[in-house]
């Protein structure tokens, strides 16, 4: 008698992922190169969360590997994280035209999706970078400058740390206290700190 193995996480995000491929649920499926899924690793303790794929994202298919995503590779591991312990995703699999920002219904047609990597990695800490993840998490009109650097608790204990988006800090060079590029520095030193705690109690 042949058994039913059960699928594990990794299959059931592949599954996932050629849904999401297929997807016609806004107009945004007319437009797409590429459908930009995520990536990362699946039992990750960190998940971060961005707007959507830009024109970078949307010829390769890969999350953050444009100029923004690049400076993300740096700031992580300006505290020794590495992408490849982390999962990256987006509020849409697929880019808006010429990167503008995504409508309320797209964001609805599309969260779905991101629920299902979120359950299915089971994160423990979720970083929101910018205001248009955090605000749809959040459910918060307030500001990304106000939310940034605090935590919040989110749907059975899940923890939600507000960053600013890496496009947005490419706008300054400055690393002078109190710029962007300075509290970016100190939010990722206070995400590590929090990751290296739950690290050492599980």
């Amino acid at each position: 008698m042949n058994t039913i193995r059960p699928k594990n996480k990794e299959e059931i995000l592949t599954e996932v992922k050629k849904e999401v491929e297929q997807c016609t649920l806004c107009a945004l499926a007319t437009t797409r190169t590429h459908t930009v899924f995520g990536e990362g690793n699946p039992d990750a303790v960190i998940m971060f969360i961005g707007e959507a794929p830009g024109e970078e994202e949307d010829r390769t298919g890969k999350p953050f590997v444009g100029k923004a995503g690049q400076l993300l590779t740096r700031i992580l591991q300006s505290v020794h994280i590495s992408r490849e312990e982390v999962y990256i995703a987006n509020m849409l699999k697929c880019r808006p035209p010429n990167n503008r920002t995504p409508k309320e219904e797209e964001m609805e047609a599309c969260f779905p999706y991101l629920e299902a990597q979120i359950a299915l990695v089971n994160p423990s800490i979720i970083v929101t970078l910018g205001s248009v993840s955090t605000s749809f998490l959040l459910q918060t009109k307030e500001s990304i400058s106000k939310l940034r650097g605090r935590w919040f608790e989110w749907r059975g204990g899940k923890k939600i740390f507000p960053m600013f988006h890496p496009s947005f800090l490419l706008r300054y060079e400055s690393r002078a206290v109190g710029s962007p590029r300075y509290l970016t520095w100190m939010d990722i030193q206070e995400v590590k700190r929090v990751y290296d705690l739950l690290r050492e109690t599980t």
